[in-house]
């Protein structure tokens, strides 16, 4: 008889452990709580535009490919994936203007507008960069690796020191390119897993290389198409999801979960438990109300904040700008301010760097002609166990605008004719995530190491947790990667079980 494994949540994460438990041999069963499939990867439609309204950019395709494979299917059959170039426009305050483009000479040319000798600069950074990428081929994206002593396992003292343990992503920058402009751009590279990079280990510099080097892609039909390739492929597997759905409770017996309790009063049992809910929340909400619990929660809370959560303003124009690219960042005046003020201060900048994404750009189904679909991110600082000093998101709107505006969108306030907003409050009561983060869990080099949850609990046996809080992170190809490794670690568990 096949052994039963449930699945908490279908945001990518879990989906990912679905499939490869099911292809693993075990009967699967995923209970979601809201009405589709898809987590924080959704969309939203409304006046003819149609909206992802979570991941708007996909790095690293081979990870999706990885998973397809892995269950002897292609992914080409699900979904269409292409390259977007440029990959981003950005924005200064002082009218500076960059494209960043994985054409090489071009991304020089852009470079020399603000600095002399770019070809050294960019070429040193880069291989940099690589090695970084290369070193994490060999163990982060391929093991759930918990801790530096998990690292060790995988590589020589040498590799460990050529990861630039005693830097950040920041220092980083500096001494490759001590110019303003270059810095500030690069260093924003690690927004893509939510994170500081004053603070992040330099390590995530990688993420440079994995955009330049591997480029960045779009789904064409919408991000969204990411969820329904992995739906349909779950259907194929026979993986019995289970909408509108929400689960009380775990059910304990001893150091075991041995199914869960959904809010209808049903049991599902079950060998294993895979919780796409991350791990904080999911104690704090869902385990039994235990000193073991509460010990472990405090521990988790004290090592692992959450990343930056989001305002999100959904905006329907009746117009095109034409200025803009696909991928868009209209940058802050001074970056430390605003990192010091969201990750320090855990308030709102003062003058945030706003991200637009316009998927119409490259896709003409996404909005009407001669129009455009604005997906307008601003990073906030997340909820402190669901609080924080009261936000007016109406005033901040204005903020955001009044920054668009003065940057170049004119017209942009009384174009808008379809407008739909997310606030952290919003994203926490749809999805869960601790504080309404957007990516999990921070990297920090003196709290974490820039480590992250991990994905086996260390109170329950057959419990286990994918997503962004859990290695190797947040991101569309990091938690759907993070669905693989912790189905692998379950495996990997499972035979030496046998063999014991």
């Amino acid at each position: 008889m096949k052994k039963k494994a449930i699945v908490v949540g279908a945001g990518l994460g879990g989906m990912s452990a679905a499939i490869r438990l099911a292809g693993d041999g075990y009967d699967v069963q995923v209970i979601e709580k809201n009405s589709n499939i898809g987590g924080k990867l959704n969309k939203r439609e409304g006046k003819g535009f149609t909206f992802d309204t979570g991941p708007s950019i996909l790095t690293m395709p081979w990870v999706l490919e990885q998973l397809f494979e892995s269950v002897h299917r292609r992914l080409e059959d699900y979904i269409t994936v292409e390259r977007v170039e440029p990959q981003w426009r950005t924005f200064f305050e002082d009218g500076t203007q960059l494209d960043v483009t994985s054409d090489l000479p071009q991304m020089l040319e852009e470079m020399a507008k603000v600095t002399e000798r770019p070809n050294r600069k960019l070429t040193d950074f880069l291989s940099y960069s690589q090695d970084m990428y290369e070193l994490c081929m060999k163990s982060f994206y391929k093991y759930s690796i918990q801790d530096l002593k998990d690292l060790k396992n995988h590589h020589k003292l040498s590799e460990l020191l050529q990861m630039d343990p005693l830097s950040t992503v920041a220092k980083s920058t500096h001494k490759h390119f001590d110019n303003k402009y270059l810095e500030q751009l690069f260093n924003f590279f690690v927004m893509y897993v939510g994170s500081n990079p004053y603070a992040s280990p330099a390590i995530l510099n990688q993420l440079v290389y994995v955009q330049l080097g591997l480029g960045i892609h779009y789904v064409q039909g919408g991000m969204y198409k990411i969820a329904e390739g992995m739906g349909r492929l779950m259907e194929e597997l026979r993986v019995d999801v289970q909408l509108n759905a929400p689960v009380k409770r775990l059910v304990e017996d001893g150091d075991r979960i041995v199914g869960v309790e959904t809010e209808d009063g049903k049991v599902h049992e079950a060998d294993i438990v895979v919780s796409n809910l991350e791990a904080i929340p999911a104690y704090r909400r869902l385990a039994p109300d235990s000193s073991k619990v509460k010990k472990e929660t405090k521990s988790l809370e004290k090592k692992f904040e959450p990343t930056v959560s989001g305002l999100v303003l959904l905006l329907g124009t009746d117009k095109k700008f034409d200025n803009l690219k696909h991928h868009n960042f209209f940058f802050s005046e001074d970056p430390e301010k605003e990192f010091k003020q969201i990750f320090d201060q855990g308030k709102t900048a003062d003058d945030p760097t706003i991200y637009i994404g316009i998927s119409s750009r490259s896709d003409d189904t996404q909005a009407p002609e001669g129009k455009d679909n604005l997906f307008v991110l601003t990073h906030v600082p997340p909820l402190k166990n669901g609080k924080r000093k009261p936000v007016d998101w109406d005033q901040y709107r204005e903020l955001v605008l009044d920054k668009l505006e003065r940057m170049g969108m004119e017209g942009l306030r009384d174009s808008v004719e379809f407008e739909y907003r997310f606030t952290p409050e919003d994203l926490e009561s749809l999805y869960g995530p601790n504080g309404g983060s957007i990516y999990g869990i921070a990297a920090d080099k003196k709290t974490n190491g820039g480590f992250k949850i991990p994905s086996k609990s260390r109170i329950y046996e057959n419990l286990y947790f994918v997503g962004g809080s859990t290695h190797p992170g947040g991101g569309v190809p990091m938690v759907t990667l993070s669905g693989q490794l912790t189905a692998d670690l379950i495996k990997q568990e499972a035979q030496q079980t046998v063999k014991s």
